[in-house]
């Protein structure tokens, strides 16, 4: 098979890493990855905050875990029952204790709400083809309101966060793919 479809193939969401960094040639082959990406015009409307302080970690998910409790107060049952199964394994449910988050933050143009989720497909492909695992979290931008994270993030009005990307050596190799519904297709 094509080195390229088996690694589309065989990413997966990691929510569980070794504690072990990830060295900073492989930190820029991932963001250089991800500043690749094609965009409007060329416009390349996004920057990158790579955090690895775990002190700061622990400042976003604290500011994260009010507005998960509230989240998942309104989630629906099946919803619950498949995040339990995930809480029950981490004592962080926002950013699973990943040695590295990576904050891909976009700003204002017209096609900046398709650039930048490429950007993170990108950088998490670019993740597998190292044997990084990462993992796509919403509940990872819930801290982004926070006056401390926002000015720590250089967050500015018109921006977005996109991310954030969590990455690390996966604890427990990569699973195996799961059973995909057939895509649905028709041909004209």
């Amino acid at each position: 098979m094509n080195k390229i479809i088996e690694n589309i193939y065989s990413r997966r969401a990691i929510r569980s890493f070794l504690d072990k960094p990830i060295p900073e040639d492989l930190i820029q082959e991932i963001i250089n990855a991800g500043n690749m990406t094609p965009s409007g015009s060329n416009m390349q409307p996004w920057r990158f905050v790579v955090v690895q302080d775990k002190s700061f970690r622990e400042k976003l998910v604290k500011a994260a875990m009010p507005k998960y409790k509230n989240y998942m107060e309104a989630a629906s049952d099946a919803f619950k029952e498949r995040r339990k199964k995930v809480d029950e394994v981490t004592t962080d449910s926002i950013y699973y204790s990943a040695p590295l988050i990576i904050f891909v933050i976009g700003t204002k143009g017209i096609t900046v709400d398709l650039d930048c989720p490429m950007v993170c497909e990108n950088m998490m492909l670019a993740a597998r083809s190292l044997d990084i695992g990462s993992c796509w979290v919403l509940f990872g931008s819930f801290p982004v309101n926070d006056e401390e994270i926002k000015k720590a993030l250089e967050l500015k009005d018109g921006e977005k966060v996109y991310g954030p990307i969590i990455f690390g050596y996966p604890k427990d190799g990569f699973p195996q793919t799961p059973d995909k519904k057939p895509p649905i297709v028709k041909r004209i």
